[in-house]
């Protein structure tokens, strides 16, 4: 009846995360009440946002220290006091970086029987619906436009790169290395890659849209957004999905420089989202990554660490870019 959880167990303020700042302790397995259900949790999902809460509120309230760490998990109904769910079903749940959490049922829905079980939390979970929703509604790409993303190699801009490319665009994926480029264009179809970490990232990246850039998924922020701001077309569309460069570590001592006069000039649209914007469309999201998938023009890589206790370190490893594609830990 013990529960293992990952606590939360000082917030970092401007220091770089560290395994310090967890702690893993034992509790007790919860109960659930009238209307709730309780859930055992197979896989964590990892993603930059982890992050950003420490920060101070955002859609979420802000974590404080001592707290269960949060985060969203793929996790199994072991006990269900609502009718709409029995167990052995598995949802999408946000009960933190625990063994066993309790939910209300009003918010849980049964996730459909697909294998392998983990794209539930990958290309058919947050990451695809944000690729998708991200690129499509904010983006609004057109066939023959360029198209740049950075952290490309990312559970979410490995997905926006090849939904791009199947939507008929020129795509260019921003990410750290050498060996992430060849990934990105000799796996994923990438038209080119750029290394953020190179000295000369500025010429690279002119040198790699000579004409511009019509579409912009940022995820990072930072001296990539700066850099890609000024490499866009007129009427250009930006969607601001993350900005992990900012998350982890002090602020920034500036930041990007020119804004007003090029938004204005280049008459650009500047989008931020978060994917719950789009909840009602997730329907045809979903039937549409599905069938991509099913058909090879979308390729799926997970990137799955096995342990609680190895979750703060993998959280880590995420924020300094270790990972390709969705990074998640299984419980």
């Amino acid at each position: 009846m013990t529960n293992r959880q990952i606590v939360l167990d000082r917030l970092p303020g401007a220091d770089h995360l560290a395994a310090e700042h967890f702690a893993l302790r034992q509790g007790e397995r919860p109960t659930p009440g009238e209307g709730e259900v309780l859930l055992k949790t197979r896989y964590i999902s990892l993603d930059a946002a982890n992050r950003a809460w420490m920060q101070g509120a955002t859609y979420r309230s802000a974590l404080e220290g001592g707290q269960v760490m949060a985060g969203g998990s793929l996790s199994e109904v072991v006990e269900s006091n609502v009718a709409h769910l029995k167990p052995g079903d598995l949802v999408f749940a946000d009960i933190g970086w625990q063994e066993y959490g309790v939910a209300p049922g009003r918010r849980l829905e049964k996730l459909p029987d697909l294998k392998p079980e983990t794209h539930l939390l990958s290309v058919f979970g947050i990451a695809g619906l944000t690729a998708y929703f991200g690129l499509l509604e904010c983006g609004q790409p057109k066939a023959g436009e360029t198209v740049v993303i950075s952290a490309a190699a990312g559970s979410v801009g490995s997905i926006v790169g090849q939904i791009a490319k199947i939507k008929g665009c020129r795509v260019v994926g921003v990410a750290g290395g050498e060996e992430k480029g060849r990934w990105l264009t000799e796996e994923l179809g990438f038209d080119e890659a750029v290394d953020y970490k190179a000295t000369d990232f500025k010429r690279r990246l002119r040198a790699a849209v000579p004409d511009g850039i019509d579409v912009f998924f940022d995820n990072t922020g930072g001296d990539v957004f700066e850099a890609c701001l000024f490499g866009m077309k007129n009427h250009g569309r930006i969607a601001c999905c993350g900005a992990v460069s900012q998350y982890d570590g002090a602020a920034p001592p500036h930041g990007p420089r020119g804004i007003p006069g090029l938004i204005v000039t280049k008459r650009l649209t500047l989008r931020g989202f978060v994917v719950m914007d789009f909840a009602d469309q997730n329907a045809k999201a979903l039937a549409d990554l599905q069938a991509w998938v099913k058909d090879g023009r979308l390729k799926v890589k997970e990137d799955i660490i096995d342990g609680l206790e190895n979750l703060p370190s993998a959280l880590i490893g995420l924020l300094n870019g270790e990972n390709r594609g969705k990074r998640m830990v299984r419980v």
